[in-house]
Order: C-alpha cells, then sequence, then structure tokens
C-alpha cells in the first residue's frame, strides 16, 4: 500500500485489486483492470499469475512477488519467480522488472538508507 499512496501524493489515479478476489473472478476482474493500465504493479504473491493478455501494450510492469516454485519436473531444487509472467509479459510491456533482480535492490538500497537516517536522526537527540 505505500506505493498506492506515493502514486496519489501525485496525482495519479490508483485501483488496488485483491489477491484473495475468489479466483474464478480474479482473472476476469483484474485482468479488466491490468489491461487499461499504464503501470502495473504487481505484488500478489501467486507465481506467474499476470499473463501477456493481462497488460496493455507499452505499459511498464513491476513485479514485486516473490514465489518460489519447483525448478522442473522432479527436481527438489526451486527457482524464484515472480507473480508476473516475464517471458509472456516482456512481448507486450514497454518496461519490465525481472525477478530476480528487479526491485530487490532497490528496496536494499531503501532500507540501508532508512537507516542511516535513523542513525543521523539517533545522534543528534543525544
Amino acid at each position: 500500500m505505500p506505493m498506492a499512496h506515493l502514486l496519489l501524493r501525485h496525482n495519479a489515479t490508483v485501483t488496488v485489486c485483491h489477491s484473495r478476489t475468489n479466483s474464478e473472478e480474479l482473472d476476469h476482474s483484474v485482468r479488466d483492470y491490468t489491461r487499461n493500465a499504464d503501470i502495473v504493479i504487481a505484488a500478489m504473491g501467486r507465481p506467474l499469475l499476470v499473463k501477456g493478455d493481462w497488460i496493455k501494450p507499452g505499459a511498464v510492469v513491476l513485479d514485486v512477488g516473490i514465489n518460489y516454485v519447483p525448478d522442473s519436473a522432479g527436481s527438489e531444487k526451486n527457482k524464484i519467480v515472480g507473480d508476473v509472467d516475464f517471458d509472456e509479459v516482456k512481448l507486450v510491456a514497454s518496461q519490465i522488472t525481472p525477478v530476480p533482480g528487479g526491485v530487490g535492490p532497490m528496496t536494499i538500497a531503501m532500507l540501508m538508507h532508512n537507516v542511516l537516517d535513523l542513525a543521523e536522526l539517533s545522534q543528534e537527540t543525544i
């Protein structure tokens, strides 16, 4: 929700679709919204849910999801995938973040920035 609030502060029109929507309705209702969106931020916790036909051509897609799925049939290893089917969506979107390696490094950088800010503030109050 913090991203939604940030976008609202900058006068964006924001629609939040909930991941607990009935699974029969989910494909239709969420797809209807994402097909019209200029920016899609996927953070639903469902691996590879968002498909290429869910995305408006030229949209920007930020995949925040982190999911572990079996690497291949019969394998004991897992691989990390996002909530977006990267191979399908990259054919439609103008920009897309990969998983892994997309928003994760920025999340870590901002976390460290906030820790440093708090450390500086704590020194000022002593």
